[in-house]
């Protein structure tokens, strides 16, 4: 099997801004517009959270487990493991919203989008992109993208999409 890239928040350099999250739903909206994802019918559900504990504070967001109880506890094979790049992913159309992934996750990331036909959504790590929006975006590099096996991936110093 593939390891798959992950997301890794360094917490440290968190200060709670909770731009990954504008930027996570910015990317998956269908105007990609900062001002017009938020008034969208159809907003979607951001595939990060941000959490704050007393003086800390750090988003959390799938960590596309080696062995993940989203895809092993999915009725209809909606929730997958891509055999490309080793990520978990989600197929909507697929989804007949049984909700077992969300209730077998560990870390609770998995959430009910409420506005589209009652499926879950979930950190796809913006597989159309290059880099993740919350990723390139993060104001100080709290977030971090890692290869499989746990090495930092340098994004471009230039890139301003």
């Amino acid at each position: 099997m593939v390891k798959p890239k992950r997301i890794l928040i360094r917490e440290e350099y968190c200060i709670g801004c909770r731009l990954c999250e504008v930027f996570c739903i910015t990317q998956h909206s269908p105007s990609k517009d900062i001002i017009k994802a938020y008034k969208e019918k159809t907003k979607p559900v951001s595939g990060i959270y941000f959490e704050e504990k007393g003086y800390i504070s750090f988003a959390i967001q799938c960590r596309h487990c080696d062995e993940a109880p989203c895809v092993e506890n999915c009725l209809t094979g909606a929730m997958h493991r891509d055999e490309e790049t080793g990520n978990v992913l989600h197929n909507k159309d697929r989804c007949v919203g049984c909700w077992m992934c969300v209730m077998s996750c560990p870390l609770g990331v998995i959430k009910i989008d409420y506005k589209e036909r009652k499926v879950v959504s979930k950190c796809d790590l913006c597989i159309e992109r290059e880099f993740p929006a919350c990723v390139e975006r993060c104001p100080n590099e709290a977030i971090i993208l890692v290869d499989g096996k746990g090495e930092r991936i340098e994004k471009e110093k230039d890139l301003k999409k």
